[in-house]
């Protein structure tokens, strides 16, 4: 019984070593953390694009079957996420991101994540610290976010 449990636990840490990269800022996994810098510089593009309202790059960031999942639990599809930032609904003066963590595992990559924000939604303060993750999926040699969940940290 010892051995069997023993071995489960060799194979379960060896396959977590193989599924995830270590996506810390101050220790970049080693041979592989191209993929997780990568997905990072994403979040980053997205970022810029959410604070310059620049709905070309959000266009290209997000898949065409993206959907996210808002503090209030409301569900948003690509067009109406777009369409927020067109009409002005969605405005970040400032975002400043935390620390992301990154799992990689063939062609999906998770990223987990936190900001803090100044902004507004609908002309109403939703400045605050946000907790977040968002879901890659890599297609024809393109990464794009497939489903985005975001909660306002108390």
């Amino acid at each position: 019984m010892k051995k069997l449990i023993g071995l489960v636990l060799v194979l379960c840490t060896s396959m977590g070593v193989a599924l995830s990269q270590d996506a810390s800022t101050k220790k970049p996994a080693k041979g592989g953390s191209g993929v997780a810098d990568q997905l990072k510089k994403l979040e980053m593009d997205w970022t810029e694009a959410q604070k310059k309202a620049d709905t070309d790059k959000l266009n290209q960031l997000l898949a065409d079957n993206w959907t996210g999942l808002g503090p209030d639990g409301a569900r948003m599809d690509k067009q109406q996420y777009i369409a927020s930032f067109k009409a002005g609904d969605s405005k970040y003066e400032s975002i400043e991101v935390g620390d992301m963590d990154v799992l990689v595992s063939g062609n999906t990559g998770i990223v987990q994540g936190s900001d803090t924000e100044k902004s507004t939604n609908k002309g109403k303060d939703s400045s605050g610290k946000y907790v977040w993750m968002d879901v890659f999926e890599k297609k024809n040699g393109k990464w794009q976010a497939v489903r985005s969940e975001v909660t306002k940290a108390q």
